[in-house]
Parts: C-alpha cells; structure tokens; sequence
C-alpha cells in the first residue's frame, strides 16, 4: 500500500519554494515539504540561495503523516557533515595569564570579600536591625 517509507533516500524535484521550505515530489503523486532547516547544514537564511523551482535533490524521508499525506523531507540527511573546523581562541599572552592567577582569600584586594567574610556581617546587621524594631 505504502510506496514510501520512512528513512528512505529517494531523488525528487523542487516544485514550489516558500520562506519555510521548499516542496519535492517524489512522483507523480507524493510530494513532501523540506523545512528550511533541513536544507543544508548551517544557518539557511534565504532558501532561494540554494534552491530552485526545478532542481533535481536527494533527500530522506524523515516522518510521514498517513492521515494528512504529509512527508517531511531532508536534504541535509543526505550529505555528510562538514569538518567543523575547532573554533580558534584568543590566547592572552603568557604576562597575562600569569598575572590573573585566582588569589587566596589572606591576599584578597581591598573591597572584594568571600560571602563567608560578609556573612557574619550581615548577621550582626539583621540582630541590630530586630533590636531597633523590637523598642
């Protein structure tokens, strides 16, 4: 009954492109719409820049809705990832690094205190403050 199936790879043809995606037919009688996130891999920010009414695609059937007729497609299933390239950081000269070692507590600047040298603190303030309410 089904001629199509899910994670089946088959060729098919742009016939109609929107902002969301582009719609493929698979034959004569089913066609399936590839959501723009499944065009390619990376951001798609205009579907018109790799699609055309027309164009002969591969794509993989990702999900079929019997009930609706409606078939999700891939493209970007059908093509190996691209090497993603490790992201190159800025690294801060040696002086640098050097210089912003994390410090201990006993050599703390002035004006920077730890939460536990704060808390006793705020404990005495909240004691005064109940003290000055209670009267």
């Amino acid at each position: 009954m089904a001629k199509f199936e899910e994670g089946q790879v088959i060729d098919g043809k742009v016939t109609g492109i929107q902002p969301y995606g582009a719609f493929v037919a698979l034959d004569e009688e089913v066609q399936g719409l590839v959501h723009i996130s499944e065009v390619t891999h990376g951001y798609v920010k205009d579907i018109n820049e790799h699609l055309t009414v027309g164009d002969e695609v591969k794509v993989k059937i990702l999900n079929i809705d019997e009930q609706k007729g409606k078939y999700s497609l891939s493209i970007r299933a059908t093509q190996d990832a691209p090497q993603q390239q490790p992201k190159q950081r800025k690294q801060k000269p040696q002086q640098q690094q050097q210089n912003h070692q994390v410090q201990s507590q006993d050599d703390a600047p002035a004006g920077f205190n730890t939460l536990k040298d704060k808390l006793d603190e705020w404990i005495d303030q909240s004691k005064e403050r109940e003290n000055t309410y209670r009267k």
